[in-house]
C-alpha cells in the first residue's frame, strides 16, 4: 500500500534527532511500528513523541505482534488517525524534486527498531 485515502507515507525518515519508521508529511501523521525493547524504553519513547509533536506531528504507536496479528485493525485506526487529523499547512516542495511515497509493509519479521540516533529536539 502506497497510499491511504490518497495520503502517502514514507518508510525510515529522518525528522529532527530521530528516524521514524513511517511519516505521512501531508497530514503530519507518524506511525512507529514497536517491539519488546519498547517495554523498557517507555520514558525515552515519551520523550521521543512529545518532541515530535512540538514539531507539529501526531504519533501512532503499535506493536509488533499486534500489526502483525490485527494488521486490518491496525490499519483502520491509522486510516480513522489520518481523516481525522488534515494537514495544518501544506508542505513546500523539496526543491522542486518529486518525492517517492514506499509501501507500508508490515511483514515484518524479527524485532522493529525505532531507528534513533541522537536524542533531541529542535524547537520551531
Amino acid at each position: 500500500m502506497k497510499q491511504m485515502e490518497g495520503l502517502k507515507f514514507r518508510r525510515q525518515q529522518p525528522i529532527d534527532n530521530y528516524i521514524v519508521d513511517f511519516v505521512c508529511f501531508e497530514n503530519r501523521i507518524i506511525i512507529e511500528v514497536d517491539g519488546g525493547q519498547h517495554a523498557a524504553e517507555n520514558i525515552k519513547d515519551r520523550e521521543r513523541d512529545s518532541c515530535l509533536q512540538q514539531l507539529g506531528f501526531k504519533v501512532l504507536r503499535f506493536w509488533n505482534n499486534d500489526v502483525l496479528q490485527n494488521t486490518s485493525g491496525v490499519l483502520e485506526n491509522i486510516r480513522e488517525n489520518c481523516l481525522s487529523h488534515p494537514p495544518l499547512n501544506p508542505l513546500p516542495s523539496r526543491e522542486g524534486k518529486k518525492v517517492e511515497s514506499v509501501d507500508i509493509d508490515f511483514s515484518v519479521k524479527g524485532e522493529v527498531t525505532d531507528g534513533k540516533q541522537n536524542p533531541g529536539c529542535k524547537r520551531p
